[in-house]
């Protein structure tokens, strides 16, 4: 599925585009910006979401999620904490649970 700003998903009031919810968190101040790579995980992650129907909120929740489990996975490989595989593993995992 490709995400565009005509994209409709369920919002908390009802079904609205990509386009009209941000352009009510602009309204009310709460756009944020995250860094690049950050992003594509996360439209990958909300696209998936979409698709089975789940709310923007839940959506975001387990990009979230899913950020900070892959970080942390990181975050201990690069600390020593566990092997290469490990690594390998655990992002495949990641990737198992949130994105097939």
């Amino acid at each position: 599925m490709k995400i565009t700003l005509d994209t409709r998903f369920n919002g908390s009031l009802g079904p609205v585009t990509l386009r009209e919810a941000v352009r009510q968190l602009k309204a009310h101040d709460l756009a944020c910006t995250v860094p690049a790579d950050t992003v594509e995980r996360k439209v990958t992650i909300f696209s998936d979401c979409v698709e089975r129907g789940f709310t923007p909120l839940r959506s975001e929740i387990m990009a979230a999620y899913y950020v900070a489990e892959r970080d942390a996975t990181t975050e201990a490989f690069d600390r020593g904490l566990i092997t290469q595989g490990e690594l390998e593993t655990r992002q495949a995992a990641l990737v198992r649970q949130f994105l097939a």
